[in-house]
């Protein structure tokens, strides 16, 4: 019995179109969300799936008190998030911008609602981290806030005090849709993303995207 030896060249031709059907397979594994500009939880399970997370308006907060201290951040009515996850290793978040491929996903109806072009993110530049922070959110009664800047007065905590942020490496599957792989385990605690420009106005407002760990 023969066999026969594949030529050098076609081997090549095997091996590239091997490597292509599975980066298409990859890609087509990430699943299309239902908004564009949003940040979603990725479910690595067989399918791949996405999970909202919850999307609010937080008000910004600017209070001075020169006994108690002053406050400046953004504030999420609740102490809790209900969208909740046990485990806050190895977790990963998905975005897609609006001029991304993702053509069954809706434009966001926040940004429209106040008078913003979603495409008009794609000019704040196309690295989601220069725009996207995520934050591990204070208690603080019974609400959850992310403090840009926090002093104590005369009788408070002379302390300054900011938020704490995690930091995250990017994945890109395809033009503008990218994986959010934090970079390391997740304390429990509620945690918020906050995206730059995403639903601003005059009175300073800005949308979040929250999460809980448990």
């Amino acid at each position: 019995m023969t066999m026969k030896h594949t030529h050098p060249v076609q081997y090549l031709f095997f091996l590239t179109g091997l490597v292509f059907c599975t980066s298409v397979t990859v890609a087509q594994s990430y699943p299309n969300p239902e908004f564009t500009n949003e940040v979603y939880f990725l479910k690595k399970e067989t399918p791949y799936s996405l999970v909202r997370l919850e999307k609010s308006s937080a008000k910004q907060e600017n209070k001075v008190n020169m006994l108690k201290g002053s406050e400046f951040g953004y504030e999420i009515e609740g102490k809790t998030s209900p969208v909740r996850f046990t485990n806050g290793s190895s977790i990963s978040f998905i975005y897609t911008a609006a001029t991304s491929s993702s053509s069954n996903s809706r434009s966001d109806s926040m940004m429209r609602a106040n008078g913003m072009d979603p495409n008009a993110m794609s000019g704040l530049g196309n690295d989601p981290a220069s725009m996207i922070t995520l934050y591990k959110l204070n208690l603080d009664g019974g609400s959850r806030k992310i403090y840009m800047q926090k002093t104590g007065g005369y009788f408070g905590n002379h302390k300054n005090q900011t938020s704490d942020k995690y930091t995250f490496s990017l994945k890109k599957i395809r033009d503008g849709y990218w994986e959010l792989v934090v970079d390391k385990p997740l304390p429990k605690g509620e945690y918020a993303f906050s995206m730059m420009g995403m639903g601003m106005d005059m009175s300073g407002s800005r949308t979040l995207f929250a999460f809980g760990i448990d």
